[in-house]
């Protein structure tokens, strides 16, 4: 499984592609960082991002992305433009029938640390462990982006199927429902 990563950020936006191996082994292909200088137009910084997006869907054609899930940050402004650029990598996705995964940051450390809590300092450390690499990703945003990627090709098959097993059991319970009901209206 190919997983294009991303640590969304208007200034800086991580973009990794990994491919998972057998077992937990996964090998980095491709990592890089979009910046945008900061007093840009917000359309235009979010048309790089996009831009960045879709030739990497076009050039890797990764199998799923997996992009971080924008979680209670102190500053409503960095909220907003991390959503946004997450958002745009998302469209761009869409727009070629990918499929998109969210991770929390703590689920991504977790993945990758075994500590929700760990720091990024942490986190690079072991990216750089997991996947046999010489030297540290820099910057950050280029190791989260990989800690992304390789997060969802460790949790993302069992969260996926977690997920069809719910939707199955939902759908069983309406059959059910439908059923109670019908019989009720019978006896009636």
């Amino acid at each position: 499984m190919r997983v294009m990563g991303v640590d969304p950020g208007l200034t800086r936006c991580g973009i990794a592609l990994v491919e998972s191996g057998r077992g937990r082994a996964v090998t980095a292909l491709d990592v890089d960082v979009v910046r945008t200088p900061s007093d840009m137009d917000l359309a235009a910084r979010l048309l790089a991002i996009h831009t960045a997006a879709c030739h990497w869907l076009d050039v890797h054609q990764p199998d799923v992305v997996a992009i971080e899930r924008v979680f209670a940050q102190n500053q409503v402004s960095t909220a907003m433009g991390t959503a946004q650029a997450g958002g745009v990598v998302a469209l761009a996705a869409g727009q070629r029938d990918v499929p998109v995964r969210f991770h929390t940051p703590s689920e991504v450390k977790a993945a990758v640390t075994g500590s929700g809590r760990a720091d990024k300092a942490q986190v690079t450390a072991m990216v750089t462990r997991i996947l046999g690499m010489q030297t540290k990703p820099r910057p950050a945003d280029a190791a989260d982006a990989l800690a992304l990627a390789i997060c969802h090709c460790w949790r993302g098959p069992m969260a996926e199927r977690l997920e069809e097993a719910a939707r199955r059991a939902a759908a069983q319970q309406r059959i059910h429902r439908d059923r109670v009901a019908e019989a009720a209206r019978g006896r009636g």
